[in-house]
């Protein structure tokens, strides 16, 4: 673990792997330091935001340093259904890259129980990871310049739904015309850190 000031409201703490990220945030969320206005998950790292006129980035990071991360609950989210199209443009290719059919792929996605371990690229963007793992897809070679909202997609060990129109490198699988993001909902993003997401084949 390597905790690292930013700027001065926030401490960022660096650490192995994913899955000690979700630890650490399932445990300063459930119960965070005083003057901690968030805590932000990513893939290597924690961020902690908090108010200057109530603490010091020096004693969060005391703070910190005392906590005892425990496992995350992947069962223990919210669950969301999502229904796919399982239409994209890079189904073959995926197929190829995990040695399987483009129905098999369809059926090892749909089959599988994601959580959203962080959020980032554009509000309402969701990482999911896979509790089982068995999924590491490269991003394209060369990146789309348009990748329609809705659109389902792998990349590395996650898999994601494009929340709007954006460019965008990941691997295509189809698309829902659920909106994961909403300005007129509440909560906006659908899909939350914790929140437990399972595909459904529209078809």
């Amino acid at each position: 673990m390597r905790l690292l000031p930013s700027g001065d409201a926030g401490l960022l703490v660096e650490l192995d792997d994913l899955d000690a990220v979700l630890a650490l945030h399932r445990t300063l969320a459930a119960d965070p330091p005083a003057g901690v206005l968030d805590v932000v998950p990513a893939s290597r790292t924690v961020l902690l935001v908090l108010d200057p006129a109530a603490t010091t980035v020096g004693t969060v990071a005391a703070a910190v340093r005392a906590a005892r991360p425990t496992a995350a609950d992947r069962a223990g989210g919210e669950l969301v259904e999502l229904p796919v199209v399982y239409d994209g443009e890079d189904l073959a290719d995926v197929g190829e890259l995990l040695g399987c059919s483009p129905a098999e792929v369809v059926t090892r996605h749909t089959g599988t129980e994601w959580t959203v371990a962080f959020g980032g690229f554009a509000p309402g963007f969701g990482y999911l990871t896979a509790a089982d793992g068995g999924w590491d897809v490269p991003r394209r070679s060369t990146p789309r310049t348009r990748v329609p909202a809705g659109a389902v997609a792998l990349a590395g060990e996650f898999s994601g739904v494009y929340p709007r129109e954006s460019p965008g490198g990941w691997q295509l699988l189809g698309h829902t015309d659920t909106a994961v993001f909403d300005l007129h909902r509440e909560p906006a993003a659908l899909l939350r850190p914790g929140v437990r997401v399972r595909f459904v084949d529209a078809r």
